[in-house]
């Protein structure tokens, strides 16, 4: 494979390649007339279920998989409406296919903004650009073409010749491009007052520095109002430079425009995700200024704890998390892609550095050295599907999602083999607390952090923080009036204690199981879990509270997948902190836990009926279902955004 890349490279030296030059950006025309209000309105908010990172055959990566479809192909699906993926017969027609059994309520399409106008040059014949060698070399060597772009772009972050000496070229077809995406997210939108679907105009910008640390991040517009060309890793070195770019040709450049970013993968960092955003390389991370911190906090009101390649808040692995025995979900044996993707780099186990919770405990001591918190982030989960399945999160059936894991467009579909890489799964999902579903109302959900993430099914959960809840609040028919009114939704910050009040302070958590479907009823709720960090002389403390519900011994036969066992259908509880000091700021969010389930590989191991006492029932395809790595069993969970405290 290096050969090859090393024969490109001439190749294309030779063909000539372009450095990029400066986009020239200016807005989108849209009417500006406010949207008609929703006709199922609720002042106390509802949850609505979506997904914020799914790519189609606009992303370089997907493209060379052979996805085909297209962002409106996506917000069909997101729907309801059953879509083919690859691989293709020669005809073109989808060897599978896939269905939500449940439809969203609202998409973000995120697309790389990184070589859209090269897929576009690369894959429509008739210039002399489509033949150019990086081109031929991603229709025809897909492996060879990925890297060429990925070395060239993400990481010397220049363009190939086929964009033109200044890359004019490519920033035109990918200003073509975009007008397309916005159109399509402008048609899948249901601006009426029914409000069946939302779509957000969206991209992602994907920075990768030093031996693939991720430091992703998915851009979110409010409305349709948006530059005329997404701002690249390739043209904004660091994330202080993206919210530069945003904030000049998007919030001050364009009237009604707003945006925000949302930090993905932390687990795949190498430890550089929490660090400076003011850094474009490993070398570099520094630490976090005053302005910085103030600015990180405003455009990354939420970041992704939970997509299809792994769990972003703990790892039991590590010595600081070893007692809380739900921090080994997900996990992947490497901390950065190039651990996975090159021969040339060490596999490192991540450090606590890559984790939200060290993040929100980083928070408090930076809010206390320096006035202002970078970390006062919400969560969500999201799928990165990279086969334009937005919200494809059941275990049983699943597909792969492409990008990083297994896809291998050329060969029949999958049978008796894994459709993914062991290590990644279906991902998550985003919930959003809104009084509707509209652009305005979730955009403003996602601003405010009144969001929670799920590892893919559907539990209904509330959080509130107060001083006064009364003991009894899980049972009165207003409790829901009293959280708001009494303090602060998941996301927020308590209000300061009343004069005179000793106690610390209560927290009203509840709980509905996901209702299921015709496949797949789900799993009953097993428990609800506060976890609180709080700074203590410099240093980060963290407990791990069981607050409703506990060990009720369920269990899942393995070679039916049979759920076994009771569960609740709902837990509640006031819980008021017995450890409270006020001279400590501290942050809590509540985890839910669902009773066991099997894991996706598991379902694809009993449908090849492997038997791990018997090694002749054992594909060599399917080894993995046996080893000590593989986690049959899962505990399927939400995490709230967290609550925070500050003296």
């Amino acid at each position: 494979m290096a050969g090859y890349v090393r024969l490109l490279t001439v190749l294309c030296t030779i063909w000539g390649a372009g450095a990029l030059g400066v986009a020239e950006v200016g807005a989108a025309e849209g009417s500006g007339d406010p949207a008609p209000a929703c006709r199922n309105s609720d002042p106390l908010r509802q949850p609505f279920f979506g997904d914020t990172h799914v790519h189609t055959t606009l992303s370089f990566d997907a493209n060379s998989q052979d996805t085909r479809n297209s962002p409106r192909d996506a917000y069909r699906f997101a729907q309801g409406e059953r879509m083919g993926i690859q691989p293709y017969d020669g005809d073109g027609n989808a060897l599978r296919h896939v269905q939500l059994d449940r439809p969203l309520d609202f998409v973000a399409v995120t697309d790389h903004a990184e070589f859209l106008g090269e897929m576009e040059i690369c894959t429509t014949p008739g210039t002399w650009e489509y033949w150019h060698p990086v081109c031929f070399a991603h229709r025809n060597m897909p492996g060879v073409g990925l890297m060429a772009f990925g070395f060239r772009g993400l990481v010397d972050k220049e363009r190939w010749g086929l964009c033109g000496d200044d890359g004019s070229l490519c920033r035109e077809k990918a200003t073509e491009v975009w007008a397309e995406v916005i159109a399509a997210a402008e048609e899948a939108d249901d601006a009426s007052d029914a409000c069946s679907f939302t779509s957000f105009v969206a991209y992602e910008w994907t920075a990768s520095v030093g031996e693939g640390q991720n430091l992703h991040r998915n851009v979110i517009f409010r409305d349709a109002q948006v530059p005329a060309i997404p701002a690249s890793w390739i043209e904004t070195p660091s994330a202080v430079d993206l919210w530069d770019r945003l904030e000049a040709e998007c919030v001050e450049g364009i009237k009604g425009c707003d945006a925000l970013t949302i930090p993905h993968n932390s687990n795949l960092s190498g430890g550089l995700i929490f660090q400076s955003a003011a850094a474009s390389s490993p070398d570099e991370p520094g630490p976090t200024q005053l302005a910085e911190a103030r600015r990180r906090s405003r455009w990354e009101p939420l970041v992704e704890i939970m997509q299809h390649k792994g769990s972003s808040e703990c790892d039991s692995r590590l010595p600081v998390w070893q007692g809380d025995e739900y921090c080994g979900f997900e996990k992947l044996p490497y901390d950065r892609f190039g651990g996975k993707q090159s021969p040339l780099v060490e596999i490192q186990e991540p450090t606590a550095n890559n984790y939200v919770r060290w993040a929100l405990g980083e928070g408090l001591r930076i809010q206390d050295e320096l006035g202002a918190n970078p970390f006062h982030f919400g969560v969500i989960g999201s799928t990165d599907t990279h086969i334009a399945a937005p919200g494809l999160t059941a275990e049983q059936g699943h597909p792969g999602h492409g990008g990083a894991g297994r896809m291998d467009a050329s060969g029949p579909a999958p049978a008796n083999t894994f459709s993914d890489d062991l290590e990644f799964g279906p991902g998550g999902l985003a919930v959003l607390w809104a009084e509707e579903n509209s652009r305005e109302a979730l955009f403003g959900a996602m601003q405010r952090r009144e969001a929670y993430a799920t590892s893919g099914t559907r539990p209904r959960v509330r959080f509130f923080g107060g001083w006064d809840y009364p003991g009894d609040l899980c049972g009165a028919p207003d409790a829901v009036a009293q959280g708001y009114a009494g303090g602060t939704p998941m996301g927020g910050d308590l209000p300061p204690r009343p004069k005179g009040a000793n106690g610390g302070p209560r927290f009203f958590v509840s709980a509905l199981r996901d209702p299921g479907t015709a496949r797949d009823a789900g799993s009953a709720l097993e428990r609800i879990q506060i976890i609180k960090g709080k700074l203590v002389g410099g240093a980060i403390e963290e407990e791990v509270l069981t607050v409703a519900g506990g060990e009720n011994g369920a269990s899942v036969d393995l070679l039916t997948c049979e759920r076994q066992g009771e569960g609740a259908a709902s837990l509640c509880s006031v819980w008021e902190d017995p450890d409270f000091d006020p001279s400590e700021a501290a942050f809590y969010y509540a985890r839910v836990i669902e009773n066991p389930s099997c894991r996706w590989s598991q379902y694809t191991c009993n449908a090849a009926g492997v038997r791990c006492e018997d090694p002749a029932s054992i594909p060599e395809a399917l080894e993995g279902c046996c080893s000590e790595s593989h986690r049959p069993i899962i505990h399927e969970r939400a995490w709230t955004s967290p609550i925070w405290f500050t003296p």
